[in-house]
């Protein structure tokens, strides 16, 4: 990647990002507070609870409300994609063994039979996690339905066992917000890496932040990508070269004073939805926002 660093001594870019008198936004769905409440009636028979995070945002990513009425049990926070590939969980069960054998578990102590609760907010990778140990330690294939938008998981599942020796079983929960989050700025980030639905959010305004976001940690990987002649802070010019390049255009008409016209031109929608889910994949660079 080439280097700008001419451009970022003269003070190119935003200091901070405008976010148009949005307020605070307020996603707490009916399926997520059923979670939680079926979460909280399930703790008598867990031992251990797996907190998943996704790793771009450790700060933001965290809901406090698991913390306030979860945290009874031995708790391990898991960073997940760490490089937007593989899971790295070999180790999780030895520590999650040796956590459990360390602590009381509540007058269970002849039942050898583990069970674990894997939580988050949404989309953090819950569900693949389930099905790596799966693969890890059975061989078998995944029992827990993963996808690339938040909701997917929205309800309590039954057990799913991921390891025969020890024992140990896994419940599945659904991504959970908190009912309210603190500011505008941790619900961009939150939304950038896909955990609120984008269109409660607008890939317009989401593909702006992350522009401001690259400029600001001065990764400017996208430049190359796109064919750009240097970095650039509007979120239009952006867009425009992402969908000249990869002719993402639309029909329009056009009025005129000899009547309507047919034109061709950029879709910027189209360019802002392939410039978000580059950054989700990691084609961006890495990168923490927190």
């Amino acid at each position: 990647m080439k280097l700008y660093r001419s451009l970022c001594d003269v003070a190119k870019f935003r200091n901070a990002f405008d976010f148009g008198g949005r307020e605070v936004a307020h996603w707490f769905p009916g399926h997520m507070a059923k979670g939680l409440k079926r979460m909280r009636a399930s703790l008598k028979s867990v031992d251990c609870i797996i907190e998943i995070h996704d790793a771009r945002i450790p700060l933001s990513g965290r809901n406090p409300v698991f913390q306030e009425t979860l945290d009874v049990k031995p708790h391990l926070l898991v960073l997940n994609k760490m490089d937007l590939a593989d899971l790295s969980n070999k180790q999780l069960v030895p520590t999650v063994l040796e956590m459990m054998t360390k602590s009381c578990r509540f007058h269970r102590e002849e039942n050898h039979n583990y069970c674990l609760m894997v939580i988050g907010v949404p989309n953090v990778g819950k569900s693949s996690l389930i099905n790596s140990l799966r693969r890890t330690h059975l061989k078998k294939g995944r029992a827990s339905p993963v996808g690339g938008e938040p909701g997917i998981t929205r309800a309590v599942l039954t057990k799913i066992q991921v390891c025969e020796r020890p024992m140990m079983h896994l419940l599945d929960t659904p991504g959970v917000l908190p009912p309210n989050i603190e500011s505008v700025e941790t619900g961009m980030k939150l939304a950038l890496c896909g955990t609120i639905l984008d269109h409660l959010v607008g890939e317009d305004i989401i593909a702006d932040y992350l522009l401001y976001s690259l400029n600001r940690l001065g990764n400017f990987s996208y430049v190359e990508k796109y064919d750009l002649q240097e970095p650039s802070d509007d979120i239009q010019h952006v867009l425009k070269h992402i969908a000249v390049k990869l002719r993402k255009t639309q029909r329009v008409t056009a009025i005129t004073g000899v009547g309507n016209v047919n034109i061709t031109i950029p879709n910027y929608a189209a360019a802002a939805y392939i410039f978000i889910r580059a950054f989700r994949k990691g084609e961006l660079g890495q990168v923490i926002l927190d």
